[in-house]
């Protein structure tokens, strides 16, 4: 380090030894870390079932448009709630294979609740497919 006999100025040096410091424990601190993330996580994915085959015509799915104010669209048609899960329950009737995919376009503005309420009917009629589309 120089000395100046002049200390009438600030100092302009650097104590860098607090910056050693920091980026010393940081870097212990990365090694330890580091071991943890390199770890695999194991997945169970589910696997394709032989013994199912698709069906040879598959029934055209419904749309479900949910607008911005909570009004439900059954393929186009207005429908209230009472009508949309009386429409879910003959369709839960049905076999799994033959059951119609639900897609839901939901409006962006639309309350959640409203989204919410229709999965949790399509769920207590036991359906199982249900996608979601943007709304147009």
């Amino acid at each position: 380090m120089a000395f100046s006999t002049n200390t009438s100025g600030p100092m302009s040096e650097i104590n860098v030894t607090p910056l050693v410091d920091v980026m010393l424990v940081l870097l212990i601190i990365f090694m330890i870390t580091a071991p943890v993330l390199a770890h695999k996580i194991e997945v169970d994915l589910p696997q394709p079932n032989k013994d199912i085959t698709p069906p040879e015509n598959p029934p055209s799915p419904i749309n479900l448009k949910i607008d911005q104010s909570g009004a439900f669209y059954w393929n186009g048609s207005p429908v209230d709630e009472l009508g949309l899960k009386a429409q879910l329950a003959v369709i839960g009737q049905q076999t799994l294979p033959n059951q119609p995919e639900i897609q839901i376009a939901a409006d962006d503005n639309v309350a959640y609740e409203y989204v919410a309420r229709v999965l949790a009917d399509a769920k207590s009629y036991n359906l199982v497919k249900i996608g979601f589309n943007e709304a147009q």
